[in-house]
């Protein structure tokens, strides 16, 4: 059994087959998920586990090159955009509409239990070397 990290077996195997340029699409509840990426389904109450705790979480334990998330986390969720802020310098950010679209294309999703409203962030992955 492992001592730290991440314990759900499913997310910790997830991110283990992870390359460069990989997309890991962290979510709210609300997110809709497209056909085709791995999903891993946390949500178990409203705002459980939230999208800090969730997000915090993974960049312990993946390389991040890249994040892009929806223009409109500005206005609507200044907590979410204060922490995607300060988590990526260089945040990319395109509408929700395109947040979707781009979305399609992860290899990961991970859902929370997040219930304010666009707190989704599309990670793309490095390498550590």
């Amino acid at each position: 059994m492992k001592r730290a990290g991440i314990l759900n077996r499913h997310l910790s195997g997830a991110l283990a087959e992870l390359g460069h340029g990989d997309g890991v699409l962290v979510c709210d509840a609300g997110m809709p998920i497209p056909d085709g990426p791995r999903v891993v389904d946390l949500a178990f109450r409203a705002g459980v586990p939230s999208f800090a705790e969730v997000l915090d979480g993974l960049l312990t334990e993946l390389v991040v090159e890249g994040a892009t998330a929806a223009t409109e986390v500005r206005e609507a969720n200044p907590a979410a955009s204060a922490l995607l802020d300060g988590s990526f310098p260089e945040l990319d950010l395109v509408s929700h509409e395109k947040l979707k679209e781009l979305s399609a294309h992860a290899r990961l999703v991970v859902r929370t239990g997040e219930a304010q409203p666009y707190a989704n962030v599309l990670l793309r992955c490095g390498v550590f070397f």
